[in-house]
This record gives structure tokens, C-alpha cells and sequence, in this order.
């Protein structure tokens, strides 16, 4: 049998390394994407190395096109034909309101959150398409409940983004169901990563778990479990869905 290979974005922390752990232990030979924190990334590949996996550590921004076209080539050249890809590398930022929001910020957050993403599809299309002469495959795009809160008074401009993605993946996955490529998105709630802290609200999710209906804030590995689930052949008929993995909220 061929070797399943995934690439996750973002792949050196939180929802990502999660998912590159777990997609490790079902068996995918897995590139673990990072865009500065070379360190933490090798922590990951040490670790599904430990266990017996497969994984390298690649560099690259998505939001610069050109390094995202590297990437890929690296993949291809390190581990071979790209089976799945996992779009999660993004960014929040401090809380603002709109009207305080400068160019700077915006640029930042709709180059990493949307146009990485974008640029990461292109080019795993161009190698799963079966038009293309590929073999199908699979793309899972890491969301927010955020496209459907819209988180005001905090980042609305993050949850703009992410609905962003919430309609690429249903476009995208319209677009290429007749090309064995399916495309999902997870949309996550109030989950425990350092990306809360990144965003200069460490304790986010322990101050706002009252307002979940399970009543606890969710875990990297719980987000993992069901993106690795769409990867899998066992979501074959799964495809344009926006999964909800929140709590409730």
C-alpha cells in the first residue's frame, strides 16, 4: 500500500502538534510545518520519532506564496506523495475593536489565516487531483466557532478570516468532489492552547468555560481526533461539512 502522507500547517504547537502526534500513531508519515520555532517543531518530530513514526520538520510562512511553493516541493521530496493536508497554521491578536484596527494587523491576519490557507489548498489540489493525475485525497481546514460568534469587542477581524475559510471549504470542496478530494473544516470552540496567550489572554478559556454547555473548555487532542477522522478513509463520504467540535457553545 502507498504511504500516507500529511502536512499540517502550524504543526509545532497546540491543535497542530496534536494532530500531527495523532495522524503519526494511525500510521501517516507526517511533515510538521513552522513558520519561527524550529525548537518546538523538532520536540514533535522527536516525539513521533520516539514512538516509532515517520516525520520531518519543515519550514516555511504560508503567507508568503512563494515559501508556501517550497514547502510543498519538500514534502514531495522528503516524504513523497501528499495524501492530506491540514490547514491550521494561524494568528490571533490582542483584543481590539474594529475601529481601532490598523493595516498592519489586518494585513497580518487575513495573509496568515486566509491567504496561507488558500496557497496551502492550491497547491495539495495540484498534487491530489485526479484531473491532475493524482490519487485524491484530503484537506481539512482549521476553522473557529468564531466565524459564527464573531467575536466583537475582541477580534472580529480573526472571526471575518475564519469565516473566510468556512466558505472556501465548502467552495473548494464543490469544486473537487468529482476529483477524490475531499474538503472539511473543523470549527473549534474555546480550546486550551498557547494560542490564547499569543492573543494576550492566557486565562481565556478558564473565564469564559461558564458559557460552554459541557461546561469545560476542550483540548488540542479532542480538536485532533476529529480532524484526523476527516483525513481518514473512514469519513470517505464526508465531504463540505463544517464540524462543530465547541462544547455546545
Amino acid at each position: 500500500m502507498d504511504k500516507k502522507v500529511v502536512l499540517v500547517t502550524g504543526g509545532s504547537r497546540g491543535i497542530g502538534a496534536a494532530t500531527a502526534r495523532l495522524a503519526a500513531r494511525r500510521g501517516w508519515a507526517v511533515a510538521v510545518n513552522y513558520a519561527r520555532d524550529a525548537a518546538a517543531a523538532a520536540r514533535v518530530v522527536d516525539g513521533i520519532l520516539a514512538e516509532g513514526g515517520e516525520a520531518v520538520a519543515l519550514q516555511g510562512d504560508v503567507a508568503d506564496e512563494a515559501q508556501v511553493v517550497a514547502l510543498f516541493a519538500a514534502v514531495d521530496a522528503r516524504l513523497g506523495r501528499l495524501s492530506a493536508l491540514v490547514n491550521n497554521a494561524g494568528v490571533v491578536d490582542v483584543p481590539s475593536r474594529v475601529s481601532e484596527m490598523g493595516g498592519e494587523r489586518l494585513r497580518r491576519m487575513f495573509g496568515i489565516n486566509v491567504l496561507g490557507s488558500f496557497f496551502c489548498a492550491r497547491e495539495a489540489v495540484r498534487r491530489m487531483s485526479t484531473r491532475e493525475g493524482g490519487s485524491g485525497g484530503s484537506i481539512v481546514n482549521v476553522s473557529s466557532a468564531a466565524a459564527r460568534l464573531g467575536a466583537a469587542h475582541q477580534y472580529v477581524d480573526y472571526a471575518a478570516a475564519k469565516g473566510a475559510i468556512d466558505a472556501m471549504t465548502v467552495g473548494l470542496a464543490r469544486e473537487v468532489a468529482a476529483e477524490g478530494i475531499r474538503v472539511n473544516a473543523v470549527r473549534p470552540g474555546l480550546i486550551d492552547t498557547e494560542i490564547h496567550a499569543s492573543g494576550g489572554l492566557p486565562d481565556r478559556v478558564r473565564d469564559l468555560a461558564h458559557q460552554v454547555p459541557m461546561g469545560r473548555g476542550g483540548t488540542a487532542e479532542e480538536v485532533a481526533e476529529s480532524i484526523v477522522w476527516l483525513m481518514s478513509d473512514a469519513a470517505s463520504y464526508t465531504t463540505m461539512s463544517l464540524l462543530e467540535v465547541s462544547g455546545g457553545r
